[in-house]
């Protein structure tokens, strides 16, 4: 947890078998129907039963916030048929229900027939990502290259001057493995340059409630039935 707390990231090895992996990856590619990728994966029962799953394992609870719920899972692929760039950046949206007029909240948005809005910057220092990787991803696989330490700045101002930082860290992993990140954290990520397939179920873990009227779009707990 301190060096969780201290660089942002952790990467937690076998996470999830192999073999689960393979038939994981089968059920979001069907859900995409061919696409790149989707932010609505917490509507099928399946990513539900996943979500509780990672809830219940304590390496990955001792990352995440008291009494957390997963309020989002993203799947997207990366290959050298879809492929692109990422440039260095934080998460700062959360899907939630509805839209609230509150002075705290900037960046409304509709994806995918659902509200997105940037909150105050301490309910996005609550919340913890955690990016299954379904795949093995290497150097030629457009790895998530990371920025240590750079999500205790806080939501750095865009066109601001840029802070003296360390160098980035590309995380490599297997499949199976997690990479568990503070979504304020620094990342990108380059364009694939092999002919593997990086598959990935991005959850965002937070707390129960949030302020200023708002609720969350989708939220899975781990004892709810």
């Amino acid at each position: 947890m301190q060096r969780f707390s201290r660089d942002g990231y952790q990467v937690l090895h076998g996470l999830v078998p192999v073999a689960e992996c393979t038939a994981l990856a089968a059920q979001a590619s069907a859900v995409v129907g061919g696409g790149v990728g989707s932010r609505t994966l917490l509507e099928e029962g399946w990513c539900v039963a996943l979500a509780r799953q990672l809830l219940a394992i304590p390496t990955l609870q001792a990352l995440l916030p008291p009494g957390a719920v997963a309020i989002q899972c993203i799947y997207f692929e990366k290959s050298t048929g879809t492929n692109w760039v990422v440039a260095p950046h934080q998460d700062r949206s959360i899907p939630v229900a509805a839209r609230v007029e509150d002075e705290a909240l900037h960046g409304w948005s509709r994806k995918e027939g659902r509200w997105y809005v940037q909150p105050p910057a301490s309910v996005l220092e609550s919340l913890v990502a955690v990016r299954l990787h379904l795949d093995p991803c290497g150097e030629g696989d457009g790895p998530l290259r990371v920025v240590p330490g750079s999500h205790r700045l806080g939501v750095l101002a865009a066109g601001a001057a840029a802070p003296q930082l360390p160098p980035e860290v590309a995380c490599h992993v297997d499949a199976g493995d997690a990479l568990v990140l503070r979504p304020l954290l620094l990342h990108a990520s380059a364009r694939a340059s092999g002919d593997s397939r990086r598959r990935v179920l991005h959850f965002v873990f937070g707390p129960p409630a949030l302020p200023c009227g708002l609720q969350w779009q989708d939220e899975v707990a781990a004892n709810a039935g």
